[in-house]
């Protein structure tokens, strides 16, 4: 099952999507994670962290699923 995590810009970076999504406490977290962990986006194998992420895009890392809600879309379902 997949968490939705809203952003207010049109693009974020797969750093800071992971800390706004509490996976990671600090950007330098989310280095030593992505060199640790299998971290996929969109399917695919991911180890930047300045990876620019947009509205539906999906994240895995473990067993979570973090998917992308861009701010018009989050706008729509409040």
């Amino acid at each position: 099952m997949s968490r939705e995590i809203p952003i207010h810009g049109q693009t974020i970076r797969l750093g800071q999507l992971l800390k706004l999504a509490g996976v990671i406490d600090s950007g330098g977290d989310a280095r030593a994670l992505l060199a640790q962990a299998r971290t996929w986006v969109n399917g695919e194998r991911e180890t930047r962290r300045g990876r620019q992420l947009r509205d539906g895009d999906t994240v895995r890392v473990g067993e979570q699923e973090l998917r992308v809600v861009g701010a018009r879309r989050a706008r729509r379902s409040s």
